[in-house]
This record gives structure tokens, C-alpha cells and sequence, in this order.
């Protein structure tokens, strides 16, 4: 991130943290620190910075404590698995790549792709029956975001450009429920995720057009860039 970015994100944080503390806002201390590393994370998975990756696991921290107070089991379950992912994206976006080099943007291909899908609906409908047995406050859209998340962010650890394209319908969802479930400033939260995202699908496009256009599949490193590609931190 640049200075000025920098700066803009302390004075947000620092207004947000105020407003938790003095009770000024109607949200917790533990909504507002998630909001403000999760922001900061995604800003910097568009910007491919690898500090993405050690934010993001104290997001999903703060996100576990959250969603357990709010009943949303799959959610929380969820960023359990992030922090797991997480760890192996940081690993893969450092050492992933050919000759275990930085991993570069790449595009998904189409068996790939039918896995992914079939896995999609397959864990979807069982999550769904799973969540309705255990009192869940909204089954069908936890279970789907929980399953199209995980999609996502397995996607995001390849640097699939494809992962874009579902945070993006992911987040549509996800402010729905927030807003519905009173998480207000979560809800505001994913609206500025889904501005990101369109910002990281053109910026990785970018990047991605830089890099041979053959596709990979899970677990196999992308090739290298052509000479004079560049690659973003």
C-alpha cells in the first residue's frame, strides 16, 4: 500500500475503534477490528501483496469470536478453515510457482471448473440439511456462502483469476444477510469487498495478461512470465 492508503486506513480505523469504544456506533469492539483487517486484507490480496495473507488470519480470528455470538455456525466454522487456508496461501504465494518462485495469476480450465461446481452443489445441499438440524438462523444462504467462499478462497490461494468472479456473487449474498441479521457494519463491510473485487478482477486481468495464457489445475505451478512480465509484491 502507498503512504496516503496508509494513512486513510489509520483514520478510518482509528474513527471506527472510537465509535466501538465509546459506544457512540451500534456495533462491537470485535465487529469493528474485523472490518478494519478485513479491509486492509482484501486491499492488499488486489494489490498482491503477500501481507494479505497474516492479516486475513487475524480477521478470521476476530470473525470466529463474531459469528459464534450471532449463531451463524457455518460462518464461524468457516474462518476456522480460512485460517488453515491462509497458512497454505501464504505458503503458495511465495514458493507455488515454477522452481518454487513466487506464484503468478493464472486462469482456471474447464474440467477444473466442473469440479469445482459439482462440489459446489453437492456441499451445499448436505451443509444445508446439516445446519437446519442444528437451529441454524438462515440454512440455505450460510451453507451456500460458507461452500462458495471455500471455492473461493481455494481459488484465491492458486491465484485464480476466477476467484474474483465468485467472491464477487459470494458478497451480493452476504450483504443481504448481514443487514438481515443486524450486522450492520459487517453488511457495510462486504459492500466495500464487492467494490474491491471488481477492483482486484481488472488489476488481475492486468497481471494475468502479462503471463502465459495456459491454464492450470489444482496444484500444478503456472509457467513463467515472459521476460519483462511484472510481477507485484
Amino acid at each position: 500500500m502507498k503512504p496516503l492508503e496508509w494513512v486513510i486506513a489509520f483514520v478510518a480505523s482509528a474513527i471506527l475503534l472510537a465509535g466501538a469504544l465509546l459506544n457512540i456506533f451500534p456495533y462491537s469492539l470485535t465487529e469493528a477490528l474485523g472490518f478494519i483487517t478485513g479491509a486492509i486484507c482484501v486491499w492488499l490480496t488486489v494489490k498482491q501483496n503477500i501481507w494479505n495473507w497474516p492479516i486475513g488470519i487475524a480477521n478470521n480470528i476476530f470473525y470466529i469470536v463474531l459469528f459464534l455470538e450471532a449463531r451463524l455456525f457455518a460462518d464461524m466454522s468457516l474462518q476456522i478453515v480460512y485460517v488453515v487456508l491462509g497458512a497454505l496461501g501464504w505458503y503458495w504465494w511465495l514458493h507455488g510457482g515454477a522452481d518454487r518462485a513466487r506464484l503468478l495469476v493464472s486462469k482456471i480450465n474447464l474440467p477444473h471448473t466442473a469440479v469445482l461446481v459439482g462440489l459446489t452443489v453437492v456441499a451445499t445441499a448436505v451443509l444445508t440439511v446439516i445446519l437446519q438440524s442444528v437451529n441454524d438462523s438462515a440454512p440455505f444462504l450460510d451453507a451456500l456462502t460458507t461452500v462458495l467462499s471455500l471455492v473461493a478462497q481455494y481459488m484465491l490461494t492458486r491465484k485464480l483469476l476466477e476467484n474474483w468472479y465468485v467472491w464477487i456473487s459470494v458478497d451480493v449474498i452476504y450483504i443481504g444477510l448481514y443487514i438481515y441479521k443486524e450486522l450492520y457494519l459487517t453488511g457495510f463491510l462486504y459492500a466495500i469487498f464487492l467494490c474491491m473485487c471488481i477492483v482486484g478482477l481488472i488489476q488481475w486481468r492486468k497481471a494475468q495478461a502479462a503471463t502465459p495464457v495456459t491454464p492450470v489445475v489444482a496444484g500444478a505451478a503456472p509457467l513463467k512470465p515472459r521476460p519483462g512480465a511484472a510481477v507485484n509484491d
